[in-house]
């Protein structure tokens, strides 16, 4: 029986788009698809929990065990979407990373549009996915609540798929600095967990702590707009939720406090995540590049070998 290592190099050599921008754009649309499967999918278990029998109605959203329930669920579906991704592209995950990936130079401006077109589509997948898997109970939920699907009153299950602007704004300009704000910090903490000048995480522990600065996105800025802090994750569910019935509350999202509101969590990401790359790198990592001393054995210059090659006793 061959071993792990001996059935690998008898393995035919990969498809040229396995190796290429094909392949970097697949990763990026099943890291996005995984990650909106359990992302949403938390949310949709609100909905069916109750039908189930496993939880009630009566107490559905009134206590904030419901959104830590959310915010964990979100964390995880980022991390294990990083861990699935994360070895062909870094798994981006999100046109708001990408964009500081560009910015910072560690990808080619000429790959940002495949990358963001990837990603809102592997949201839109996995958004069909979870209405799938989920549809019935939702269904139910709106049928026991005497709810109409593309009402107002269907904001509730609507938000399984996309994000919405809590009632007491008033204009978009609220969840607009929300969402910098949220997608500001996301994109700060990834630089610096990241960045080998910092301290970067070890022991192949990174796509968990990233998944932790989701939690901790979604416990201290989550409330105002449901923290999206990701064009692909809103606009691509978004998407599917109008197709697939919600109308108008989807596309363009019409609240009544708020209308016109889809363009908000594309908007305020990218400006957040745009102003992060330029902090980080001008407030933070200038200043570990300054002050990290000359490593050892390294010489200031580079030299050849045959440069650093002691004098024959004749010379």
């Amino acid at each position: 029986m061959a071993t792990v290592s001996q059935s690998r190099a008898i393995r035919p050599l990969p498809l040229r788009w396995r190796q290429g921008f094909i392949g970097e754009m697949w990763a990026e649309f099943f890291g996005t698809f995984i990650l909106i499967c359990l992302g949403d999918g938390v949310v949709a278990m609100l909905w069916a929990l109750p039908g189930s029998g496993r939880g009630t109605y009566a107490n559905i959203l009134n206590s904030s065990g419901d959104w830590l329930l959310v915010t964990w669920g979100w964390a995880l579906a980022v991390a294990f979407a990083v861990y699935v991704s994360g070895g062909i592209t870094g798994a981006h995950i999100n046109p708001a990373v990408t964009l500081m990936a560009a910015i910072r130079r560690q990808l080619p401006w000429k790959k940002v549009p495949g990358y963001f077109g990837a990603q809102v589509l592997g949201a839109f997948v996995g958004a069909a996915l979870v209405f799938l898997v989920y549809n019935n109970a939702i269904n139910h939920f709106d049928q026991a609540e005497h709810i109409v699907k593309g009402t107002a009153a269907s904001v509730s299950t609507y938000s399984t798929f996309a994000t919405f602007p809590a009632a007491y704004f008033h204009s978009p300009l609220g969840p607009l600095i929300d969402q910098i704000v949220g997608t500001f910090f996301l994109v700060l903490f990834i630089c610096a967990v990241t960045d080998e000048f910092n301290l970067p995480v070890g022991s192949n522990m990174g796509p968990f702590v990233i998944g932790m600065i989701i939690m901790a996105i979604g416990v201290s800025f989550g409330a105002n707009a449901g923290y999206a802090i990701n064009p692909a994750r809103d606009f691509g569910p978004r998407v599917f939720a109008w197709i697939a019935g919600w109308g108008k509350v989807a596309m363009p999202g019409n609240y009544g406090n708020v209308n016109n509101y889809f363009w908000v969590p594309i908007v305020g990401p990218l400006i957040g995540g745009a102003i992060a790359a330029f902090v980080y790198d001008l407030g933070i990592q200038d200043f570990l590049k300054a002050r990290k001393g000359a490593e050892p054995d390294v010489l200031a210059e580079g030299a050849t070998v045959q440069d650093a090659r002691p004098p024959a006793p004749d010379e």
